[in-house]
């Protein structure tokens, strides 16, 4: 069974929450949920949830933050849609 993808999304949101108790627990037939292994003792966050559904509740928990974008690359983009729009064939 692959669970590296869901270990992948827990290793995320550890980083992203600033909360390193978080863990998946994998059960049979495919299905994994999320804990949280604080000084309370483990509690349960999500109910069983296939691999892939697992892996956008945990990313929904805390999303990533949106990438900055500068100013170069702005205009780059800009560029590109220009150059696509008004592309001269040279005929005429």
């Amino acid at each position: 069974m692959r669970s590296t993808k869901a270990i992948a999304a827990v290793e995320r949101l550890k980083i992203r929450s600033g909360n390193p108790q978080f863990a998946a627990v994998s059960l049979s037939g495919g299905l994994f949920y999320l804990v949280d292994k604080s000084a309370d003792g483990d509690q349960k966050v999500s109910a069983p949830l296939p691999m892939d559904q697992f892996v956008a509740f945990v990313n929904a928990i805390q999303p990533a933050k949106p990438r900055k974008t500068s100013k170069l690359d702005l205009a780059m983009e800009e560029q590109i849609r220009r150059s696509g729009k008004t592309r001269d064939t040279g005929e005429g």
